[in-house]
């Protein structure tokens, strides 16, 4: 299966965002699939994200919650998305909220989105104001016996600060307690996993803005150039081609900076013969991609840099064969800590006494390569899957190894975003990115 540069959709804010629209029938088939797991007599709430204050009356950027997104392409704070598959109402069986406009309100944050086109976004043929919710919620709990809420549980969630999607379950618990709880995560970490075709042309958007970001460095890296120079290339391109930013933050890391998984300060010149570590991607209509390269500052790998270099590059290319439907997901782990431990033994990193004596639980390889070889993406950068259950065609993972050098200066990792498919190797949505030394030392030198 391939997959092309495509045009879509949604609208946020209640303006026209950068990306093209989105097929809405995209929205209305994940709510279907969503409804067809309910308990009868049910009915689930998902909520649009806050507006996060900064201090005085300052802000950051808004971002839709991706579930509610995911089941409505709705961009715009203050909007709720009732499903109730069984409502004796027909009208009632998919309502969107949205906030109520006026003229004053388009003076100062510019239009929001009408009744007409939050259907025609969404596909929902109910909308409603906002103001309308109470009401229309009693009214529709008489009809329902199971009321699902919308928790977050990612295994890598660790949040402090309560959303609007917390409150709105309090609420709920609090006002209609004899009503039983059902969990919605459980079905979208489902759902959300295994990707819809326009979804995979979405990421591929993506991509294909963080190439164009990518190539523009090879072109502007040398000597004495700053992280967060570099950092400003990549925003300068993806914005450019209608993404709203870096889909996560972004790691410009540059000599002994790339030992340092996390490091996002991106403020240190490089210098003569670093290596740079640049993990860095765009994002594009709330679909993120996820990028790692590593190239020479000076333009040219050093021997020792190259040995690495290509031993990364090869237990990537052999991990990608693995990604199969029906893999597991710990298993393949395991596997891909056999190929770098092979590998490390060659670059004389370990010696067969450290690996015949390692620990089961903290294998010799660790030390080299201290963290997982793929995660799913998709609306999210570490997207929703389920780990336990064996892996399926059209979801999107990356592949992400590296070797972590301290004791020489530099570390290694290069990261593609694959889709698995139904049969033969998984499709690299990054094929034309450059990774190969041979192509990076042109493209330096051209």
């Amino acid at each position: 299966m391939e997959f092309g540069t495509f045009v879509f959709v949604s609208i946020a804010k209640g303006v026209f965002m950068k990306y093209e629209p989105i097929n809405k029938e995209l929205f209305v088939k994940n709510r279907a699939k969503f409804t067809a797991q309910m308990h009868p007599k049910s009915i689930a709430f998902f909520n649009s994200n806050d507006i996060y204050p900064i201090s005085a009356d300052s802000t950051l950027p808004f971002q839709q919650h991706r579930d509610l997104f995911y089941l409505s392409g709705v961009d715009q704070e203050e909007s709720v998305l009732f499903l109730c598959p069984d409502c004796p109402k027909e009208a009632y069986r998919e309502i969107l909220f949205v906030r109520e406009t006026n003229a004053h309100v388009a003076v100062w944050e510019g239009k929001k989105l009408s009744k007409e086109t939050a259907s025609n976004v969404s596909g929902v043929a109910t909308v409603l104001w906002l103001s309308d919710l109470e009401k229309v919620l009693a009214e529709m709990m008489t009809y329902c016996d199971v009321m699902y809420l919308n928790t977050n549980e990612h295994y890598r969630a660790s949040i402090e600060t309560e959303t609007r999607e917390d409150r709105f379950t309090q609420r709920l618990k609090n006002k209609y307690p004899a009503h039983a709880v059902a969990k919605s995560n459980p079905i979208l970490q489902s759902l959300r996993s295994v990707k819809e075709p326009l979804e995979i042309e979405l990421i591929q958007t993506a991509c294909n803005i963080t190439e164009k970001g990518f190539r523009r460095l090879l072109n502007f890296v040398k000597p004495g150039v700053w992280e967060y120079e570099i950092e400003a290339e990549l925003i300068h391109e993806f914005v450019r081609n209608k993404s709203k930013g870096f889909a996560y933050s972004p790691i410009v890391a540059s000599g002994q900076n790339a030992n340092v998984l996390h490091y996002i300060e991106n403020n240190r010149q490089c210098k003569a013969g670093d290596l740079l570590l640049v993990d860095a991607a765009a994002e594009y209509a709330n679909y993120s991609s996820d990028l790692t390269r590593t190239i020479p500052v000076s333009g040219r790998f050093s021997e020792r840099q190259k040995a690495v270099y290509n031993a990364v590059n090869r237990v990537k290319k052999e991990a990608t064969k693995m990604l199969l439907p029906g893999t597991d997901w710990a298993a393949y782990h395991k596997e891909v800590g056999k190929l770098m431990t092979s590998e490390l033994l060659g670059l004389q990193l370990l010696d067969k006494a450290a690996v015949q004596n390692e620990n089961s639980d903290w294998p010799a390889y660790k030390k080299y390569f201290m963290h997982g070889t793929s995660h799913h993406m998709g609306l999210d950068t570490h997207d929703y899957g389920l780990l336990t259950e064996p892996m399926q065609a059209n979801m999107v993972c990356t592949v992400e190894p590296g070797i972590y050098i301290p004791e020489e200066g530099f570390g290694i990792r290069l990261e593609d975003d694959v889709v698995l498919q139904e049969s033969g190797s998984p499709f690299n949505l990054m094929h034309d990115i450059p990774i190969e030394v041979e192509e990076i030392e042109s493209l330096m030198n051209s």
